[in-house]
């Protein structure tokens, strides 16, 4: 019996090395440059370790090769990285349709994850993309972009509360950019009026933040899902507990049967399904007739929820600190709100002047550059893609299955494609400067057909909170703050060590 033991035990654990590390040659076999795999964890040990931030981990890896492709591995799963602006542009614009889908993590195809837009795949992507295009046209923006202002308002109400009778104060930016933008989706996407400033822990704000915070066993049952997918969907495992799930679940349907009983329309995401599942009246016309399930349904609330909350609040952050850090910058952008705000005459700033504000725009472009906070986009291959350089002549073949990844992060601080890459310099996007910047280095959005699509959502909500910071108050470094800012690679999301602190001086008005 112990030796039938002993020998099931070896075979067992043979074929497990194996099946670990049979795709360890995979690059050497296509005669390409690649990062050397560790058994099981690829290249992101020293990011489960904490050791490095993924930040620093894409960025070193693309310092370390020159050429168009190299090879590198997310645990098991070998990757092309992408780093040549022209083969980007093929991929995500020009051939698209060899490229259409992104990489899944999950087998199970019953999550709300796996239903989102941001995994859906083929036909079944596009008749969603073309579903939830109308919430993010130019009219609609301007219709959200009011709920937005009450947002933001309630954020500058809680921080004159701070000030009692001091001069200044210290903010930890973050947490008070994580509950606006929570307060904003929760109105635009969930229909929901909640204050995050004075209800601090409100039902939707803590399931939301623990949500998207992949803290503690969510993070083990992630790690497990991409190592084995196949396993983790015959078991069903998601990433979110069953209580997340029923909570989101009955959130936006039981608010869709409630407006639909009380005829309540409303400038949000939900009002957008219902009118694509013919709960009310729509005079947008439509390009397909698929019927969308609830789990379809609430799913596209969750990836709004999840491209809201984390990404939009760390670039509201990190725009407050590089404000902070160069105070000629501030000083130039502080001028031109104050500019706009002496001909509004106490009225609140319109979606129109927003738009129209040159230099905030190119601050936000630059803070995009400088901190791309999602770091990667991705694409699958499928079908097999060629590519010849009309430079060289190198040959570039990419087969169908093939997992590209594309590192916004290495590419836009790559001293080829931007000088001191590390220097932050809202010039590079003034008028002039910005016509020469390439379509395949800028992509803090992504690029073609499946670009974010609520990327002008996104830039909205950035520059609403900045224009009103900025006006009440200077931004200056305070005892709490990290200078220079160093990345903790102890936390997943993008964070300084010992946080977003800043010291807020009120403007004398």
């Amino acid at each position: 019996m112990l030796l039938e033991l002993l020998t099931f035990i070896l075979i067992g654990g043979a074929y497990f090395y194996y099946w670990a590390t049979k795709n360890n040659d995979y690059f050497k076999k296509r005669n390409m440059e690649y990062e050397k795999p560790i058994f099981l964890f690829g290249n992101g040990l020293d990011i489960i370790l904490r050791r490095k931030t993924t930040f620093e981990v894409l960025c070193e890896m693309h310092k370390r090769h020159k050429g168009r492709v190299y090879g590198a591995f997310d645990n098991r799963q070998p990757l092309l990285m992408i780093r040549d602006s022209e083969l980007i542009k093929q991929i995500m614009i020009k051939d698209f349709d060899h490229f259409v889908n992104r990489q899944t993590f999950a087998a199970n195809s019953d999550n709300l994850i796996s239903n989102s837009l941001f995994m859906l795949e083929n036909d079944k992507w596009r008749d969603m993309r073309s579903t939830l295009s109308p919430a993010f046209t130019g009219s609609k923006m301007r219709q959200m972009f009011q709920l937005m202002l009450q947002t933001v308002d309630e954020a500058m109400c809680f921080m004159r509360t701070q000030q009692a009778s001091v001069d200044s104060f210290d903010v930890d930016i973050k947490d008070l950019t994580t509950r606006l933008t929570n307060d904003i989706i929760a109105s635009t996407a969930f229909g929901l009026q909640v204050n995050s400033f004075r209800d601090k822990n409100n039902e939707f704000y803590i399931k939301a933040k623990n949500a998207v915070n992949f803290t503690g066993f969510q993070q083990y049952k992630m790690i497990f899902m991409m190592v084995f997918p196949k396993l983790a969907g015959i078991l069903k495992i998601d990433i979110f507990d069953k209580s997340f799930t029923e909570y989101f679940m009955h959130l936006v349907l039981d608010t869709m049967k409630y407006r639909q009983e009380h005829n309540i329309q409303r400038p949000d995401m939900i009002n957008l399904l219902m009118e694509a599942r013919g709960m009310i009246p729509t005079e947008i016309q439509k390009t397909h007739y698929r019927q969308w399930t609830d789990v379809e349904v609430v799913a596209q609330c969750l990836i709004f929820l999840f491209a809201g909350f984390e990404p939009s609040s760390g670039v509201m952050s990190f725009a407050a600190h590089e404000l902070m850090e160069n105070p000629h910058v501030q000083q130039k952008l502080y001028e031109e709100i104050q500019e706009i705000d002496r001909d509004l005459h106490g009225k609140p700033v319109s979606y129109e002047l927003l738009q129209k504000m040159q230099y905030l725009d190119m601050v936000v472009s630059e803070v995009l550059r400088k901190w791309p906070v999602p770091l990667i986009t991705d694409r699958t291959c499928t079908k097999d893609f060629e590519y010849v350089s009309p430079e060289d002549g190198e040959r570039i073949v990419i087969k169908k299955g093939d997992k590209l990844r594309i590192s916004m992060c290495g590419i836009q601080r790559d001293p080829s494609n931007y000088e001191n890459p590390d220097e932050f310099n809202p010039e590079r996007f003034n008028m002039e400067n910005k016509l020469k910047i390439e379509t395949g280095i800028y992509l803090p959005f992504g690029l073609g057909p499946r670009n974010c699509i609520g990327n002008r959502f996104a830039l909205l909500e950035v520059k609403a909170f900045l224009y009103y910071l900025l006006r009440d108050y200077r931004l200056d470094v305070s005892t709490r703050t990290c200078l220079p800012l160093r990345l903790d690679p102890a936390n997943l999301q993008l964070l300084p060590k010992g946080g977003f602190w800043l010291k807020c001086v009120p403007r004398k008005i």
